[in-house]
């Protein structure tokens, strides 16, 4: 399983595959769970980079 720890290694994750994202959308998404992350501590996100990419091709097949 691939992971990334932290919001900033994921936005550096999303701008290397064309699919950018600001800070503030993301903890939105995160907020309304609409992206798929686990939370080690209060403030340690952790994404597995294979759920990240099903959801980054969801988000491609919407209109």
């Amino acid at each position: 399983m691939r992971k990334i720890y932290g919001i900033e290694n994921l936005i550096a994750y999303l701008s290397s595959v064309n699919f950018p994202l600001t800070e503030e959308r993301i903890k939105d998404l995160i907020l309304n769970r609409e992206l798929p992350h686990h939370r080690a501590f209060q403030s340690t996100f952790i994404f597995n980079l294979d759920h990240i990419d099903w959801w980054i091709s969801q988000q491609r097949l919407k209109p």
